[in-house]
């Protein structure tokens, strides 16, 4: 009994499709090497896996074979049109240096070189070319200036406010200093005239340099003291005051 018709696909299984894929390789492989023996025929094979890995099979080289197969399908109609494309492109590269060396030309005439071979006409419309660029040159370093003053203007703004904020809390700091120093000053003024002398009594008060017994006197300014007489012992005088 036979084996039944299978269905060529993809297989989804990783194992069972790695396990096929060596076991045809290895058939193909030797498929080709006996047709080469056998039919003594050039054969060459490629194979490349699924993660990239490169088999092969050359009976007289790979590349050998290769190149015969290149000379084999070359086409003249095929090589017409890789002449025309050539030269297409060579054209193209002669307009772009053409252009090129235009604009060089261009560059060196705003510059003030090789003037000589231009004509008055040439060179008006270098002026005016130089005029329009001078031009649009000077609105652009207006605007630049315009927007920087805009700016410097909203700085300005800006310091000003931070500036008043300070002013006005340094004012209100200065209030408040204020306002304690007139505290403390009213307190300080009270304290000294509970625990203040009269000016009076304090004129009085004297150092005396003479020893006293006993509790002293108040003597009246006018009182004066008699002086004792040449001789006279006033030993005692002061026990009898």
């Amino acid at each position: 009994m036979g084996r039944g018709r299978v269905e060529l696909k993809r297989i989804e299984n990783k194992i069972n499709r790695q396990v096929t894929f060596s076991k045809r390789r290895n058939g193909l492989l030797k498929k080709a090497y006996e047709l080469s023996v056998l039919c003594d025929a050039e054969v060459a094979l490629i194979i490349f896996s699924s993660r990239g890995k490169l088999y092969e099979f050359g009976s007289v080289g790979t590349i050998k074979t290769l190149e015969r197969y290149q000379r084999c399908c070359y086409n003249p109609q095929d090589a017409n049109t890789s002449d025309r494309e050539t030269q297409a492109w060579y054209q193209e590269v002669s307009k772009l240096k053409v252009k090129y060396e235009s604009l060089q030309r261009s560059q060196r005439h705003l510059l003030g070189e090789d003037l000589g071979p231009l004509s008055v006409r040439e060179l008006q419309n270098l002026e005016k070319q130089l005029e329009v660029a001078l031009s649009q040159a000077r609105q652009r370093k207006t605007q630049i200036m315009m927007e920087q003053m805009e700016e410097l203007r909203r700085k300005e703004r800006q310091l000003g406010d931070i500036n008043k904020q300070l002013r006005n809390k340094l004012e209100a700091g200065q209030g408040a200093l204020r306002s304690i120093q007139g505290q403390w000053e009213s307190g300080a003024i009270v304290g000294n005239n509970t625990f203040s002398l009269h000016p009076s009594h304090s004129s009085h008060i004297e150092c005396e340099p003479t020893l006293q017994i006993g509790y002293p006197q108040f003597v009246p300014p006018e009182a004066t003291i008699p002086r004792s007489a040449p001789g006279e012992n006033n030993f005692m005088r002061g026990w009898v005051l």
